[in-house]
């Protein structure tokens, strides 16, 4: 009798793993059900249970129930490690690393959970630390692309450009890699001028990344005759307008680069490993290199002008991975909102009344313009950036905006940084007017806002930005 209960839930768990490997939940999380009404205890059944949970976002159910699993089988690695998992998700890094910890020390050479276990530390800021578990991770499984990028990141984050660029380059293998890589016919381009025929720079990843990208266009002009430029239909009237010596396309199929006669082809994200392979490279750069449409800017102008400064702010951002450690909750900024002699613009994309209603909310004394749609009229949005005195942001897409057009801005970090952003400092090598003010511990947005409200009165004893008098350096706006 107990041998057939043995072999019907081994026929029950095939049931179940082939619904959940297929993507059919329900159907799994049933099945494991059903199992576990007969054989409670059955630890495969409780961990692969709490998985489901974990992919249909229930995090407290999934890490319940793995627990459960490890309570009946404490030498599981896997559980161990999708433990970890889910309390990564939950923002429980100190428990995370040690469940990882506890994967390897019965299983050493798990190569994934060497690579999660420095995504943690990455996490916490731990730079060094997380470069060892990139390296061993990478030593065990050499073409495990996402342990390459993130080796990669992290030394960029600490100014390696020459290594950090080179390991960029395995984001085309990563599963997954937002941009998917173009079939081109023709030969990736080494950064050296072309005998004949034009380069086509393609733009990939975010609007951000693309703005922060194209500060090295004017190189690439300086190097090669005839350059195509295809970027995100968002942003072809504002790169059409700042560079004047390329074609600027929005989709740039191979047949279509076949009759512009291009003869070499580049991602715009393979630019820096030939353009700035060092921090010394940065000072060759021009800044600013967006040019807005002027008689926009002026009419926004003309319309925010009061006689006080013109300070933009953004504090969101969408992002599903990185967003909320990025994003600040708008009542946070109450202690700048009080003081005298700032007019507050949004400069945050969303459903304007929806942004009015968040600003009354939280006591914000925040201008919506709704003639402004940030995400939709790029152009539109980079002229009213453009009319500020001063940009107030986190680490979205008006930061990279604001920098490329030289507004004096200041960015907001979290403890743990974006790679570009890199350690530390203050200032940013990618535009000269960006001034940084960085979480000294995970979450105290509250310092940062202390840091800036210091500077901002400093600031606001000056009387705003005329006409024509350009832009100030970020300190003093």
């Amino acid at each position: 009798m107990k041998e057939q209960e043995t072999r019907g839930t081994a026929d029950l768990l095939r049931t179940a793993l082939a619904h959940h490997q297929a993507g059919r939940l329900s159907e799994a999380e049933q099945t494991y059900r059903e199992i576990l009404a007969h054989a409670p205890h059955h630890a495969d059944s409780l961990h692969l249970l709490g998985m489901v949970a974990f992919q249909s976002g229930r995090l407290d159910d999934a890490a319940e129930l793995i627990r459960k699993a490890i309570a009946q089988h404490q030498t599981g690695a896997a559980y161990h490690a999708n433990l970890g998992n889910v309390l990564q998700a939950q923002d429980k890094l100190d428990e995370a690393a040690a469940s990882y910890r506890h994967a390897l020390a019965i299983k050493p050479n798990l190569a994934e959970v060497h690579l999660n276990l420095g995504n943690v530390l990455k996490a916490e800021n731990k730079v060094v630390e997380c470069l060892v578990c990139y390296r061993r991770a990478l030593s065990l499984q050499p073409d495990l692309a996402e342990a390459a990028v993130a080796e990669a990141m992290a030394l960029l984050l600490q100014g390696d450009y020459a290594a950090g660029w080179k390991g960029l380059e395995a984001r085309w293998q990563t599963r997954e890699y937002e941009t998917p890589r173009r079939a081109y016919p023709q030969a990736a381009w080494n950064g050296k001028p072309l005998e004949s025929g034009r380069l086509l720079i393609w733009g990939e990843q975010g609007i951000g990344d693309e703005i922060m990208f194209s500060g090295l266009i004017p190189d690439v002009l300086s190097i090669v005759r005839e350059l195509v430029l295809d970027c995100d239909a968002r942003l072809r009237p504002l790169f059409a307008r700042s560079f004047p010596g390329a074609t600027v396309l929005a989709g740039c199929d191979p047949q279509q680069a076949a009759d512009l006669g291009v003869a070499a082809q580049l991602p715009s994200g393979s630019l820096p490993g030939i353009l700035r392979g060092s921090n010394a490279a940065f000072g060759t750069g021009v800044s600013p290199y967006l040019v807005v449409d002027p008689l926009v800017r002026e009419r926004s102008r003309a319309r925010y002008a009061d006689g006080r400064k013109l300070v933009g702010l953004a504090w969101r951002t969408k992002n599903q991975k990185t967003g909320r450690k990025r994003s600040i909750e708008l009542a946070l900024f109450a202690a700048l909102f009080g003081l005298e002699g700032v007019r507050w613009v949004s400069l945050q994309y969303g459903d304007p009344d929806e942004l009015e209603h968040e600003a009354r909310a939280a006591g914000a004394p925040l201008l919506v313009d709704k003639s402004v749609d940030q995400l939709a009229d790029i152009d539109c949005f980079a002229a009213q950036v453009a009319a500020m005195d001063l940009v107030i942001t986190i680490d979205n897409s008006t930061a990279h905006v604001a920098g490329a057009l030289g507004v004096p801005t200041w960015l907001l970090l979290p403890f743990a940084p974006d790679w570009r952003w890199l350690l530390e400092r203050e200032d940013s090598p990618w535009y000269p007017t960006v001034r940084l003010f960085r979480q000294p511990r995970a979450g105290d947005w509250d310092a940062v806002m202390e840091a800036v409200r210091r500077v901002l009165i400093e600031g606001t004893h000056k009387g705003p930005r005329t006409e024509g008098e350009g832009f100030r350096a970020p300190a003093a706006f």
